[in-house]
């Protein structure tokens, strides 16, 4: 039988736990190329966190009550 590996369950906990996984990889680059692409990932995923935010906040403004 296959262990399954404990993962976060909402789209919003993979994007946190995807982001907080960067951030600790981050902390261990020198300044250059890999550092810059995983600075611009991280801040692609803020941007992911704050879209999908902004588009269920106004799917449950016009969902009927």
């Amino acid at each position: 039988m296959r262990r399954r590996r404990s993962e976060p369950h909402t789209f919003e906990q993979r994007l946190e736990a995807q982001k907080l996984r960067l951030e600790r990889e981050l902390s261990g680059l020198p300044e250059g190329r890999q550092r810059d692409m995983v600075l611009a990932r991280i801040d692609q995923l803020q941007t992911a966190a704050e879209m999908y935010g902004f588009l269920r906040l106004r799917d449950e403004a016009a969902a009927p009550r």
